[in-house]
């Protein structure tokens, strides 16, 4: 069996330091917001490139922290709106109700799979306060374009980094010569992060973080995500308990020192995909540049995808739909005005979530294992 990510083996590449981290916080007595804590959001916002990290809960937490944050900030209020790609994943727009703004939806570039940069103005209202780009699949969505139009309209641009840790953003500015890098997770004014366990970077169970330049929206942050308060017993703001502890940001600094090295095993996978996979009833995803993807999940199209999955499934190869039911034809968003879309019909969306498969890929994956599924594959 080829599995889809084999959890155990990741885990057991790092297992005697893992063990070590945890038993060190075991034997510490010291359980929550204590030097694990200060330790990961250390290295974790060196590692991104920004000032601050602020661990939180789980990646939702985290974007519906930012957004929340610059309500009591003064920036938004309820009614505003956010544009977001149409076929992001439910919990970018739960962020975005949650804190009763608008998700304005807005359809993504067949060749990316990531928001069309090309549709993004007409979607503009005097109400727009954000656009919240999703580097979906580990694939960076940024444009220097978006970057413009967020300037242009006086936008705050969020990132929904949960599936693109260690993923860059190569600029090349008409005025350099040179290019910089910059890690998704620092393009922005804020960006969210997941560390679900299936992510590039996985806790142990739900986590997530913030990262920002911003001091004054970073403080906001951690404070509202510990019941308001950012002295004990006094509290500021209306908050909630959504505090990273310090087992996972024990397991994630270990993880976090490998993880460019399993983000590059990662690009050779997909790269004997993209170069070996022939079926012409397959699409493949188009990628310029191996350096702006880390490859968390490897998406493919195919009209016949039921079939396909059945197939490879019967050949004992896993894979998985990212994602079968899109967002706006989700029950909990049905009759009710929580949701714009840009067009009536979302038809690229659509297709997106009726055609997409997602292959085995993960930095366990051995090449002769991404060989027999491309020799299935090319056999359909």
């Amino acid at each position: 069996m080829i599995k889809f990510l084999d959890l155990q083996k990741i885990t057991a590449q790092y297992s005697d330091e893992i063990h070590k981290a945890v038993d060190r916080v075991v034997d510490s007595g010291w359980y929550l917001q204590g030097e694990e804590n200060k330790k990961f959001e250390e290295e974790y916002s060196k590692f991104i490139g920004t000032k601050y990290c602020i661990g939180v809960a789980n990646g939702l937490d985290a974007l519906i922290w930012i957004l929340r944050a610059y309500i009591e900030l003064g920036v938004m209020k309820e009614g505003d709106e956010v544009i977001v790609p149409a076929n992001t994943y439910i919990a970018s727009i739960l962020a975005i109700t949650e804190n009763n703004l608008v998700p304005v939806l807005v359809e993504p570039d067949i060749n990316t799979f990531q928001i069309d940069e090309n549709k993004i103005e007409e979607a503009i209202t005097p109400k727009t306060k954000a656009i919240m780009i999703v580097h979906l699949y580990g694939r960076c969505a940024y444009t220097d374009k978006i970057g413009e139009i967020c300037k242009k309209h006086n936008l705050k641009l969020i990132e929904d980094n949960a599936q693109a840790q260690g993923c860059y953003f190569t600029s090349t500015p008409q005025h350099l010569n040179t290019s910089t890098l910059k890690r998704t997770g620092s393009i922005g004014d804020a960006a969210g992060h997941s560390f679900y366990p299936g992510k590039n970077l996985g806790a142990f169970g739900d986590a997530g973080a913030v990262t920002t330049d911003n001091e004054e929206l970073a403080n906001t942050i951690r404070t509202l995500a510990n019941y308001g308060s950012s002295k004990k017993y006094v509290f500021k703001y209306t908050g909630r308990n959504s505090r990273l502890d310090e087992i996972q940001a024990a397991v994630l600094s270990v993880k976090l020192k490998y993880l460019d090295k399993d983000n590059a095993h990662r690009k050779e996978i997909a790269k004997y995909y993209i170069e070996n996979i022939k079926n012409p009833k397959i699409i493949l995803p188009k990628v310029n540049d191996y350096d702006s993807n880390v490859f968390h999940i490897f998406p493919i199209l195919c009209e016949q995808r039921e079939e396909l999955q059945n197939y490879l499934t019967e050949n004992e190869v896993q894979t998985l739909i990212h994602y079968p039911i899109p967002p706006h034809l989700q029950e909990c968003y049905q009759n009710n005005s929580k949701l714009k879309t840009q067009n009536s019909k979302l038809s690229i969306t659509e297709r997106i979530h009726n055609e997409e498969l997602s292959l085995p890929i993960s930095p366990v994956m051995s090449l002769e294992e991404a060989k027999i599924v491309v020799e299935f594959i090319n056999k359909f």
